[in-house]
């Protein structure tokens, strides 16, 4: 059996299954622990995952499951990102009916998240992503007595259900004309199956679903009414694991699994980039509703990140991956913090922040930090996240003139940006409206996550140099010959 290399899947669904047990027994209002205990898990998890249980360059299940660096690089971060979006939920145990089932169907979505990063065949890259998006199906509807939450889950379900038709009809297709799923087969044989008409539509088709889990442009209908009815430490989890669920796949089709398509692509790539980089940012400036101008924010963000995609490249690749830490990093702050302060009245207009600046000067401070980062103002994690994707785009404008096209629209788009984050700043600190003079309780597990944000986001900001060589470790290897089987150790039989 090679199922050691699944160890950490293994382990956070194990532990999902023990908080759904555990929550046949534990008191109602002992229930918010549940969360402290994953959390802890899956702190643990991480700790292994650094150590003995990340072993390199291995495959399983007849080459379907890959561990490399790649796939390490994402599963660190989504073990982050769920330890900080279990300390924001903690905080909502009390509005939650049956905090348990929402804490393990946290668990799970991150199972299919780590199972995303080291799929190496269609099939399990289908599975994965069913196993993330059926469970943010109840994540987002999971307050049941609120109308915005069961409208936003059924809004998921109907654009997730198409995405899915569209993906499962497009690996069908590649099955037809590959007579194989698997990336390194497929890969082997690109310059044959790069002319066949079948395969480039079922390729095309593929992407259409993971189009839908980036936020892409045409597929991001779905984004902003999502994100605004959905409990904010679910968004959260939508706007940073998901994303970067989605987002591990495109790197590895685009530069490892069919990297002569891409590079035909390019032109598709980047029209895709400016589209998605305009839409989110134009339409996020007559937003009052904080949630779902997160919500455009993360489409113009899904933008950017294509822009690296298409300069692919060992520069542009890596720029991805420092981008999206800094992006999961910042946005988690951003959510922590508007979880907290809409939480009393349960609505979330931008005039719930007038006065943050006095009631609550430390959450402000946290919330002005994860804007100035997401607008891409230096010394913040955002800042060097822009300007290595930018600095990848400037130099492939010498093989395609689009590529300085696209920068240009992707300075304007942040030039859009600094109004309608900046808008919230000064609301926290300048606003002309009749502040609600109440104090903001912040719990203390709240308080640890966005303690670990902040320090993620300046730590990234102010020395990148880590994360880039992480990063550019982490695509390295990213077409390269198949990594050896792995094997169990013969048997030796022992003595008598």
């Amino acid at each position: 059996m090679n199922s050691s290399l699944l160890a950490i899947e293994i382990l956070v669904a194990l532990l999902g299954l023990g908080v759904l047990l555990a929550d046949l027994w534990v008191a109602p209002a002992a229930r918010r622990g549940l969360a402290y205990v994953a959390a802890t898990g899956l702190l643990l998890i991480l700790t292994l995952h650094g150590g003995a249980l990340a072993p390199d360059d291995h495959t399983a299940f007849g080459g379907m499951f890959l561990v490399d660096a790649l796939s390490n690089f994402f599963k660190g971060l989504f073990l982050i990102a769920a330890i900080v979006v279990l300390l924001i939920a903690a905080g909502y145990a009390d509005r939650f009916d049956g905090f348990g089932e929402y804490v393990a169907l946290t668990l799970f979505a991150l199972t299919g998240m780590l199972l995303a990063a080291s799929a190496n065949d269609f099939i399990l890259m289908f599975v994965s992503l069913e196993l993330i998006t059926v469970t943010f199906y109840v994540l987002v509807s999971f307050q049941r007595r609120r109308q915005a939450s069961l409208e936003a889950g059924v809004k998921y379900l109907v654009f997730g259900a198409l995405a899915a038709a569209f993906m499962v009809y497009g690996i069908a297709l590649i099955f037809g004309a590959a007579n194989t799923t698997n990336f390194y087969e497929i890969a082997a044989r690109q310059d044959s199956l790069g002319q066949s008409p079948v395969f480039l539509i079922g390729l095309l088709l593929t992407l259409v679903g993971l189009g839908f889990k980036i936020s892409a442009v045409p597929f991001q209908l779905w984004t902003p009414d999502v994100y605004q009815g959905a409990p904010a430490p679910t968004a959260a989890l939508l706007a940073t694991g998901s994303k970067a669920a989605g987002f591990v796949l495109v790197v590895r089709l685009a530069h490892s699994v069919v990297p002569e398509v891409a590079a035909r692509w390019t032109a598709l790539i980047l029209a895709f980039a400016m589209a998605t980089m305009l839409y989110g940012s134009l339409c996020a400036l007559a937003q009052r509703s904080v949630k779902r101008l997160m919500g455009y924010s993360s489409i113009a963000n899904a933008g950017y990140i294509l822009l690296g995609v298409a300069a692919a490249g060992i520069t542009g690749s890596s720029a991805v991956l420092y981008f999206l830490a800094a992006y999961v990093f910042t946005t988690l702050a951003a959510f922590a913090v508007i979880a907290q302060v809409t939480a009393p009245d349960d609505q979330d207009d931008v005039s719930v922040f007038a006065g943050l600046g006095r009631r609550s000067p430390v959450l402000a401070t946290v919330m002005t930090l994860a804007l100035v980062s997401l607008a891409g103002v230096p010394p913040l994690a955002g800042f060097f996240a822009k300007f290595y994707l930018f600095k990848a785009a400037a130099l492939e404008v010498g093989t395609s003139r689009l590529f300085l096209v696209a920068i240009l629209v992707a300075c304007f788009s942040v030039v859009l940006s600094l109004y309608y984050y900046f808008n919230i700043v000064r609301t926290m600190y300048w606003s002309a409206q009749d502040a609600v003079d109440r104090p903001v309780r912040v719990p203390m597990a709240s308080a640890i996550g966005i303690a670990v944000c902040v320090a993620g986001m300046v730590g990234i900001g102010c020395f990148p140099g880590g994360v880039i060589n992480m990063a550019r470790e982490a695509v390295a290897g990213l077409g390269s010959p198949p990594p050896a089987m792995h094997t169990p150790a013969p048997h030796t039989a022992g003595t008598r």
